[in-house]
C-alpha cells in the first residue's frame, strides 16, 4: 500500500481506505475486533498521509520489519521469498526493486498467544471493497478491461 520510498500510498488502496470510517471501526470494536492498515513506509510519512486525508483507521509502519515478507505482501528480489497469492510470482518483480501488493490478514489473540487464522490477496480481497461490492450488483458492473462481455460500457479504470 505504501512503500518506504514512497511519496503517497497506492491509488487503489486509497480509494478503499478512504471507505473506512468511523462507524466501521467501531462497529468493528463492538465485536471485540480491531481493524488495522500496516505498511512499509515509515511512521512519519504515514502519519502524514493519514492526516491530510482525516483517515480514523489506526495505521502502523512495518518499516525495518520482516512482518511485510512474513505475510508475502512485499516480494524484493534480495529476499529469497518470491511467492504471491500462494504461488511462485517472480515476473511480479518487474524491474528488480522491491514490489507491494495487496493483502489481508487475521489474527485471533487468546491467551496471550497470536495466531495467524486467514489471509487473502489480489481479487480474493474484492468483498471487503464496498465500491466493487455495489457495482458488482449493476447491469454495467466495475467496467474493467477484463469483464465480459467486452465492450457494454466504456472502460472507466483499470485496477489490480
Amino acid at each position: 500500500m505504501f512503500g518506504p520510498d514512497w511519496d503517497a500510498a497506492c491509488p487503489s488502496c486509497t480509494e478503499f481506505t478512504s471507505e473506512l470510517n468511523d462507524a466501521l471501526i467501531a462497529r468493528l470494536g463492538a465485536r471485540d475486533t480491531s481493524f488495522v492498515v500496516a505498511c512499509r513506509a515509515p511512521l512519519a510519512k504515514i502519519e502524514t498521509y493519514r492526516a491530510g486525508r482525516g483517515w480514523v483507521v489506526p495505521w502502523y509502519s512495518s518499516y525495518g520489519s520482516d512482518f511485510n515478507y512474513d505475510f508475502q505482501v512485499t516480494l524484493d528480489g534480495s529476499v529469497p521469498q518470491l511467492d504471491y497469492n500462494y504461488r511462485p510470482e517472480p515476473q511480479l518483480l518487474g524491474d528488480g526493486r522491491s514490489v507491494e501488493l495487496p493483502g489481508a490478514s487475521c489474527f485471533l489473540r487468546e491467551d496471550g498467544e497470536i495466531f495467524h487464522t486467514y489471509s487473502a490477496y489480489a481479487r480474493g480481497l474484492d468483498h471487503v471493497d464496498f465500491a466493487y461490492a455495489f457495482l458488482d450488483l449493476t447491469a454495467l458492473g466495475r467496467q474493467e478491461s477484463w469483464e465480459e462481455p467486452r465492450g457494454r460500457a466504456p472502460v472507466l479504470q483499470d485496477t489490480l
